[in-house]
């Protein structure tokens, strides 16, 4: 079927992303009653569960960290350069044919020009702070409720902010991010995968940039 085959990618990432997180839901939930039984509490069923700081936080700090470097990766590309590797441009060579605005666009606003030309960037920092504050949400609540368990007083969403186990739980994520993205970037340049377009041809040279 020509669509299932145009839009193959996206489907089948998306299906891993639901069954990676519906194995969190099933495996979270364990271990989060395992947690209430040992402090003497009564387990909760699966709607609590994923409704909860603990599920919730958990979710979002790593959404947080994979927008976080999509959108630092493409930010970034657009003025650094690597030689050698798939992921640059070449730094001798810039320029892209295609990168100027299409003709519809070149008489509308210099803000909105602006905005279409970064969309991409924009969209994924966006994401980024919107998962931020849902990381930050449900982590105030998953520390709070654990501070009530132990009989402990709650904190404030503002003061949280100032907590280093949210701080944690975020750098704890972002490094291995970055780590990663640098990896892909040094790696194309000596290794190859056919027919990716993450990768360059397999008879590239090892000095040869780009895709």
């Amino acid at each position: 079927m020509k669509w299932l085959r145009d839009n193959g990618l996206t489907i089948v990432l998306l299906f891993f992303t639901a069954a990676c997180i519906a194995g969190m839901m099933i495996s979270g939930l364990t271990v989060e009653n395992n947690v209430l039984i040992g402090h003497d509490q009564p387990p909760i069923g699966f709607l609590s569960y994923i409704l909860s700081g603990a599920f919730l936080s958990a979710l979002f700090e790593n959404w947080e960290s994979e927008f976080l470097q999509m959108g630092a990766y493409v930010t970034l590309t657009a003025i650094l350069f690597q030689r050698g590797s798939a992921e640059s441009r070449d730094p001798d060579q810039p320029e892209r044919d295609g990168d100027e605005l299409p003709e519809s666009w070149r008489s509308r606003h210099a803000v909105l020009r602006w905005l279409y030309a970064h969309s991409l960037g924009l969209a994924l920092f966006g994401l980024f702070f919107i998962s931020f504050a849902l990381h930050w949400a449900g982590s105030i609540k998953a520390s709070n409720q654990e501070a009530l368990l132990h009989g402990e007083a709650v904190q404030s969403a503002v003061s949280y902010l100032g907590d280093a186990q949210f701080w944690f739980e975020s750098f704890q994520n972002w490094q291995s991010e970055f780590l990663s993205t640098a990896a892909l970037v040094v790696l194309s340049i000596f290794l190859r995968y056919k027919n990716s377009p993450e990768s360059k041809p397999v008879s590239a040279a090892h000095n040869e940039t780009g895709a």
